[in-house]
């Protein structure tokens, strides 16, 4: 069985959100969906980090959780900044419990255990120096992605983390989110958010130990990441 990850599915199946009106995101659906049954089998794991659905509630989104459910595999939720639906995980999971939608878990202040690896995460932050309010959201930040890699620890399980801000971009870097990934030795980071030319400035590679991944859908080129 595989691991896999995508971020910023941007789906609208549920409200007039269209992506097809931005370059690169023609028919982003049927590619994105034609992809992920070329190469995920049921079994396998899809980590989606972050700007799932722009629904504005879990009940205007549910016709996009319905999508990805119908799709292979185990779906692993991670939020996003625009994800407007999400709730307290308790609400999340009593939602998709209730509409038999039995392939979506979330990843919130937890891990999750696939294929010999604990799969760790949060939104995270990206302006750790900025005014006040960025100071207290990266604090917070910061704190879920400890209680997931604490968690992980439990496991015994290497950690691997997925951010949907990326910790590192431009002159910008999380220092705190990165020194948390080296305390838990963390060796892979995949992370989402930046479109279009943003993604020229996306780190792929090492740095400082640790492999750097941008997975957002349309730099994929909307073909799923195998870990």
């Amino acid at each position: 069985m595989a691991i896999f990850a995508i971020g910023d599915l941007h789906l609208s199946t549920g409200c007039n959100k269209p992506m097809d009106v931005f370059p690169g995101w023609q028919d982003y659906l049927s590619r994105l969906t034609t992809s992920w049954r070329e190469q995920v089998r049921d079994g396998d794991t899809v980590v989606i980090a972050g700007d799932i659905s722009w629904g504005m509630s879990l009940e205007e989104a549910e016709s996009d959780f319905r999508l990805l459910d119908s799709l292979p595999g185990r779906k692993v939720l991670l939020k996003g900044n625009h994800d407007y639906w999400w709730n307290s995980r308790k609400k999340m999971e009593e939602f998709f419990a209730g509409r038999g939608l039995t392939s979506l878990e979330i990843l919130h202040n937890s891990c999750v255990a696939a294929e010999g690896l604990a799969l760790c995460g949060t939104r995270g932050w990206m302006l750790e120096e900025g005014g006040e309010h960025d100071r207290m959201v990266a604090a917070r930040e910061e704190g879920r992605l400890r209680m997931s890699l604490e968690k992980a620890g439990e496991t015994g399980l290497p950690p691997v983390v997925f951010l949907h801000y990326p910790p590192l971009f431009a002159d910008a870097i999380s220092g705190s989110m990165i020194d948390l990934m080296q305390e838990y030795g963390v060796k892979r980071c995949y992370y989402g958010h930046l479109h279009g030319t943003a993604c020229q400035q996306a780190l792929e590679g090492e740095y400082l130990g640790i492999e750097f991944s941008l997975i957002s859908a349309d730099y994929l080129k909307f073909r799923l990441k195998r870990l």
